[in-house]
């Protein structure tokens, strides 16, 4: 009986360095040491890809930003602000009154099929619209050159990017908004314009987020 009751306790014992070595190595050593690699070789990555704009965090690279105006009595979304690069249409689900900035708590795709006839109306409506808005005098924005990113959401909702196409397109737009010659806002979109990932993945692009601190930047300059 004694022996057995003794075989017991040291059973207990084992098991109970078993998991107090495991909880020390798996719980704070491995974290420490996966933390610490990341912040030093991946610190941009580990923090979240922030993009900061006189000192301060005001977004990050991985994640679509809106720029609208005020939301007016009696509307139900709000117009977007022309003054600013404007990036693909959102499809996000759901609002919250904690994060305000970006008004979302989920993220989505329409999940609606090609020949969906809501779909079909929204993409017309974001097409004449997208022609509407960046038509300006001396400049005319044809249908057929609204490319896709323009006028659809990602599988995402949240792109951060545009094509070099669609930042063209505003390009005339944000000049007259903002008082600039158009060669400048040219060259804007030419500098911040990425080309593919290792020269062939994905497809060039423009991040809008950054885009638009260095428009607010140019336009501060007077």
């Amino acid at each position: 009986m004694n022996n057995s009751v003794t075989n017991t306790a040291r059973l207990l014992g084992a098991g109970l360095r078993a998991l107090l070595v495991l909880t020390l190595v798996t719980g704070v050593i491995y974290p420490l040491v996966v933390t610490g690699i990341a912040q030093g070789l991946f610190n941009s990555k580990a923090n979240g890809s922030e993009i900061k704009a006189n000192g301060k965090v005001v977004g990050s690279s991985l994640i679509g930003q809106a720029y609208n105006l005020p939301l007016k009595k009696g509307q139900e979304t709000p117009a977007p602000d022309l003054k600013w690069f404007q990036g693909r249409p959102a499809n996000g689900l759901g609002a919250n009154s904690v994060n305000t900035q970006y008004k979302l708590i989920l993220s989505g795709a329409t999940n609606r099929s090609g020949d969906n006839a809501d779909l079909i109306k929204w993409v017309k409506d974001a097409k004449a619209a997208v022609v509407k808005d960046n038509s300006v005098p001396g400049y005319t924005v044809k249908a057929s050159a609204v490319p896709a990113d323009a006028v659809t959401s990602s599988g995402s909702g949240l792109d951060p990017n545009i094509s070099p196409d669609y930042a063209e397109i505003q390009v005339h737009r944000i000049a007259e908004k903002n008082g600039l010659a158009v060669a400048q806002v040219e060259r804007l979109v030419k500098d911040h314009t990425q080309s593919r990932s290792l020269g062939f993945m994905g497809e060039p692009r423009v991040n809008v987020l950054e885009l638009n601190i260095a428009l607010k930047a140019l336009v501060a300059k007077g």
